[in-house]
């Protein structure tokens, strides 16, 4: 039986296959019933604003399900751009405060004009790591500027670790701090004065630092930012269109900086 559909129900039919996309990727991502609800309640209501006959909403279904069935690569595809779509929504809903260092919490050139924000974590074994990859684009790139933010979440040694940092930064050793923390494994108390002290610290001004309102300001606005872009794990990394999360390696890195390269 042919069923004649007018330009109006078309598009009505395409918004159905929008959201049935829409849905599907909420069914991947099995975040939780009420978003599928939602999906499938627009769904009905597009459907019932078109008046279709319970014919015709049969032959909907069924083309619906042959679309995806012929083209199942529309499903990453749709996911990949709306995870597109709301990074950049997040990145844009954190500010420009975001891409700003705390005073000397930075890797390669201080003025550079590319930036690439890390939330790290000293406990973490992805963002030791991911050491080796920052300092290979650091080395290539003389105007890249890696701003970390410093993101403890994992245990009380990591927000240790995460203040000394800091008082690294107000003495300008962070670099060396950094590196130094990373080497020596779990920051343990003794391993927090171990790389203090390989950077060059002098440990009554950092000490002092370390317990300062600067610095408890800091972490929380790192955990402030971390709550908007929606960051549950370390390593994460922002660029100035891009939000990505986990050891992504260089070669990924390099191409959410670096996108007309591609």
């Amino acid at each position: 039986m042919t069923i004649r559909i007018s330009p109006l129900r078309l598009i009505l039919i395409a918004i159905v296959l929008a959201l049935v996309v829409l849905g599907a990727f909420w069914a991947l991502r099995a975040q939780d019933s009420a978003a599928a609800a939602s999906d499938d309640a627009a769904m009905k209501a597009s459907i019932a604003a078109g008046g279709f006959s319970a014919e015709e909403e049969a032959a909907i279904g069924a083309m619906v399900r042959r679309y995806i069935l012929e083209n199942p690569e529309i499903l990453p595809e749709a996911v990949a751009e709306l995870q597109r779509r709301q990074a950049e929504k997040q990145l844009s809903d954190a500010g420009d405060g975001l891409m700003k260092p705390f005073p000397g919490a930075i890797l390669g050139n201080p003025k550079g004009s590319k930036v690439l924000v890390e939330f790290s974590d000293y406990a973490c074994g992805y963002c030791r790591q991911s050491v080796e990859d920052v300092k290979a684009l650091v080395a290539a790139d003389p105007e890249l500027m890696v701003v970390i933010r410093e993101f403890p979440i994992l245990s009380q040694g990591s927000v240790e670790a995460a203040k000394m940092a800091l008082a690294a930064a107000d003495q300008g050793k962070f670099a060396a701090f950094h590196e130094a923390m990373y080497a020596q494994g779990r920051p343990t108390d003794a391993a927090i004065e171990a790389a203090a002290r390989q950077a060059g610290l002098d440990m009554t001004k950092a000490r002092a630092f370390a317990s300062s309102e600067a610095v408890m300001a800091e972490i929380q606005q790192n955990h402030q930012f971390g709550q908007q872009l929606q960051i549950d794990g370390t390593p994460a990394w922002v660029t100035n269109e891009q939000l990505m999360q986990g050891a992504v390696g260089m070669s990924a890195l390099r191409t959410a900086l670096y996108p007309e390269k591609r």
